[in-house]
């Protein structure tokens, strides 16, 4: 058999936590354990029937069968624009400032290729998204981690950036609120961050998935927080950036709306990084079906009590299992946003997130993600995501007390 080669930028891309995960859960289910995942940030919650009906009569609508160009995703454009604008108070063109997306990892793993000559570093949060460093991987770029550490608020430290990386630097991706550690961010913070990447000519990201799922005291009255738009209860970095000079920010319908396997969300930003992303896709992709936009037309434009009801949900999930942890002596600090609870470690098992998760898991049937699967920074802490029923969270954490005592 012939030996295949093949490019060495699938190199950095092997190396996956996940996977061996998966392995751990699957010797789990061998054994016969009953399984609890809260590994994977894929809400369980149900899409709202009136985003269901919509996409459903489109199906039977001959005209929407075929390929989708630019041309055919105005109407969603618009939506998404009409969206942003009661939301943040920012006027968008959408033609020229919105393009659709399938899902906003789409967006972080193709811009690089737009922004990135081979060599040229992209500054990242450690720990962060995976696809996050894929993306800059793909471009044949290279990596500064920023670390965040809580004594940070889990916000990076331009200054602490070498010069000669930052003579290098094209590209700054951040994500607040944040996965994995479910930091938020201040509007003070995006404005420095704007000022930093003018003034060294960096494109300034801002990967955007936890819009809606802050949990505050606001949060008890949101059904009339619609009416006073607009009104957002974290910063979008156009707020700090309303010129779009160098920003872009990724938005997706996947964790507000409950349609991950649908896979839509979109960008809005600056007109030439539009327009660059837009070219990357032309070549990779057409557009998803218009039927999937269609549905998520009806959801930012229909009744926003479903984004209510997840919040509230994902809010009386953490409760639960912060309360739960504190019962048994893990003091956990109570994460103002996201459905990610960033638990850190007790000593023993500080410096080993993949060993303390795989035992987790083959011993219990509860599977974590590990710390160090985020980056270097994330070592000595494990993620945990909210996406079971309050009951199932209660019997994870009883069976947690059993393998650490």
């Amino acid at each position: 058999m012939i030996k295949m080669q093949f490019a060495t930028r699938l190199q950095p891309l092997k190396s996956n936590v996940f996977a061996d995960m998966d392995t751990a859960k699957s010797i789990a289910l061998a054994a016969g354990r009953e399984l609890i995942d809260l590994s994977l940030g894929s809400s369980d919650l149900p899409t709202e029937n009136h985003i269901i009906e919509a996409i459903a009569q489109s199906l039977h609508d001959p005209s929407t069968h075929g390929y989708l160009l630019f041309r055919g995703t105005q109407d969603f454009r618009k939506a998404a624009a009409q969206w942003y604008e009661q939301k943040f108070g920012i006027p968008v063109d959408p033609e020229t400032e919105v393009l659709p997306l399938i899902g906003s990892q789409e967006g972080t793993a193709h811009l690089p290729l737009a922004v990135l000559n081979p060599g040229d570093f992209a500054l990242l949060l450690d720990p962060g998204y995976p696809s996050h460093a894929g993306g800059v991987y793909l471009a044949s770029g290279q990596i500064y981690p920023m670390p965040i550490k809580p004594e940070n608020n889990f916000l990076p430290v331009f200054s602490d950036i070498p010069p000669t990386v930052l003579a290098k630097s094209r590209l700054m991706v951040l994500s607040y609120p944040h996965n994995p550690t479910s930091a938020i961010a201040p509007l003070s913070f995006f404005q420095e961050a704007v000022a930093f990447c003018q003034q060294h000519n960096i494109v300034l990201v801002h990967d955007f998935p936890y819009v809606d799922l802050v949990f505050t005291e606001e949060t008890q009255n949101r059904s009339t927080e619609r009416s006073r738009s607009p009104k957002s209860l974290v910063p979008s970095i156009l707020q700090a950036d309303p010129e779009k000079s160098v920003s872009i920010e990724f938005f997706t319908l996947s964790k507000s709306y409950n349609m991950g396997g649908f896979r839509i969300g979109y960008a809005i930003g600056n007109p030439q990084l539009i327009q660059a992303l837009k070219q990357i896709k032309a070549t990779v992709d057409f557009n998803q079906y218009i039927g999937i936009l269609n549905g998520a037309i009806a959801a930012l434009t229909g009744p926003q009590k479903g984004v209510k009801l997840a919040v509230d949900t994902f809010r009386q999930r953490r409760d639960t299992f912060i309360k739960a942890l504190h019962r048994i002596g893990w003091n956990v600090p109570t994460p103002q946003a996201t459905m990610y609870i960033w638990a850190k470690l007790p000593p023993q098992w500080s410096h080993n997130s993949i060993e303390f998760c795989t035992e987790l898991v083959k011993k219990t049937g509860v599977a974590a993600s590990p710390g160090v699967g985020f980056g270097e920074f994330g070592e000595g802490y494990i993620r945990f995501a909210l996406v079971q029923k309050p009951e199932i969270l209660e019997t994870a954490v009883e069976r947690i007390s059993q393998f650490l005592y």
